[in-house]
């Protein structure tokens, strides 16, 4: 079976939080998907708050401490991203938004991304795409079409209450796990392929 790596980073501050339970079933849902590809994946989460000081000692100096340059290393190194975000103030949070911002521009270049937010309430839900999915563009990653959201509502336990999330998180899994698995569709086919040249047309080839 062939393995991957998934890189996950977690920017919630309390424990435990709804962020990290977002991470948690975006991870298992792209794990099975994986898993149904024929790929095993290797998890490495990285907790944001746990690494908050040296992010603000990096931001100013430069240089990551060992711990966090641990952390980048298991991020740049990865096959394939989840990031998840509370909501602070309208955006994601400034935790998470500055170890973007201490990382190599281009280090992310090309690898897979499933965006995730958290909010105490549905409003805030377009933070995905007005905030976050510049992020990821500005960086050059590919990130998945479907992004998850989850507001307070959303973690219900009446009947079928938390069906639209599931539904969400399995969709983006599923697209996650095609790019990591190289399952990416192939692009059309070109119609001018196989036609003539034009020198061959003009008979001097």
């Amino acid at each position: 079976m062939t393995t991957r790596t998934l890189a996950v980073v977690a920017a919630g501050l309390s424990t435990p939080s709804s962020t990290r339970l977002l991470a948690d079933r975006l991870v298992a849902a792209t794990v099975q998907a994986l898993a149904e590809r024929g790929v095993e994946a290797q998890v490495h989460v990285v907790e944001l708050r746990e690494h908050a000081r040296d992010l603000a000692d990096a931001l100013v100096t430069g240089f990551p401490g060992p711990g966090l340059a641990a952390a980048q290393e298991a991020v740049t190194g990865a096959d394939g991203l989840i990031a998840v975000t509370p909501v602070f103030s309208g955006s994601y949070s400034g935790l998470f938004k500055t170890f973007f911002d201490v990382l190599d521009k281009v280090s992310l270049t090309g690898r897979p991304v499933l965006m995730g937010a958290t909010a105490g309430t549905a409003r805030h839900s377009l933070v995905l795409e007005h905030a976050m999915r510049p992020l990821f563009s500005y960086l050059r990653t590919l990130v998945v079409p479907t992004a998850v959201f989850a507001a307070p509502e959303d973690w219900g336990v009446g009947e079928g209450s938390g069906a639209p999330l599931s539904a969400r998180v399995e969709r983006a899994a599923a697209e996650l796990a095609d790019l990591v698995a190289g399952r990416r569709a192939s692009a059309p086919a070109d119609p001018l392929l196989g036609s003539p040249s034009a020198q061959e047309l003009l008979g001097l080839a």
